[in-house]
């Protein structure tokens, strides 16, 4: 079976910052199978119609006038089950050793990125990934990443790692939302009373516990915590 992955990052430069703004570095990834994704689309642009909203969806414009819109696209992720399954990763700035990953920190992202992938991909499917586009020093990360990911999964195929921009790819956009709420949590950026703390809590009804840690095989929303430098 064919599936794709839509992938998006918060607070990216977060170990090279002199001044970080949170704990943890998230990396966030959105899946389904490659057969539904004009489906997906074009059930967002119904919302979109409905709501009248054209801009960038991005947990950043979560705003009051706009909550309905977003509560809406929560139900219609939530309506498709397993079909349309979030995974992220938070990795604890104070825990990283950058020693593990040759002192590069671009690098020991993109050990990260892997970390989100890895453990998701199943045997005998292939997989298209695309990636928020992003500046790196190493011009072939990409590349690399998906050919370790090809290495580590011999009974799959990673067909592709590529990035795109997001402003022009709504599956995205769509990542970086469910993101953005999870990051708010694990971050505790959260107002309260704001209409993110409002779209968080009714995220967290419909999944029936708080945004935390969970254990890998958790299948809808995963948020697993990375504490260790870790490797590929």
């Amino acid at each position: 079976m064919r599936f794709e992955v839509y992938c998006d990052e918060a607070f990216p430069d977060l170990f090279t910052s002199g001044n970080p703004k949170a704990q943890f570095l998230m990396i966030g990834s959105l899946w389904l199978p490659a057969e539904m994704r004009e489906e997906v689309k074009a059930k967002i642009k119904t919302v979109r119609e409905r709501h009248g909203a054209w801009g960038e969806i991005k947990w950043s414009k979560v705003s009051p006038s706009q909550l309905g819109f977003y509560l809406d696209l929560l139900e219609l992720f939530f309506g498709y089950g397993d079909n349309l399954r979030f995974r992220c990763i938070a990795v604890d700035r104070e825990q990283v050793n950058l020693a593990l990953h040759e002192g590069d920190h671009e690098l020991g992202f993109y050990k990260f990125y892997y970390q989100v992938l890895h453990h998701w991909i199943l045997d005998f499917n292939s997989y298209s990934i695309f990636c928020d586009t992003k500046s790196n020093r190493e011009r072939d990360r990409l590349h690399e990443l998906g050919r370790v990911l090809d290495n580590a999964n011999l009974s799959s195929s990673i067909e592709s790692v590529q990035a795109l921009p997001s402003k022009q790819v709504v599956l995205i956009q769509m990542a970086d939302l469910l993101l953005g709420a999870a990051s708010s949590r694990m971050n505790g950026t959260l107002r309260e009373g704001s209409a993110k703390e409002h779209l968080v809590l009714a995220l967290e009804q419909r999944l029936g516990h708080k945004l935390r840690p969970t254990m890998r095989s958790a299948r809808k929303f995963n948020i697993f915590k990375i504490n260790l430098g870790g490797g590929w």
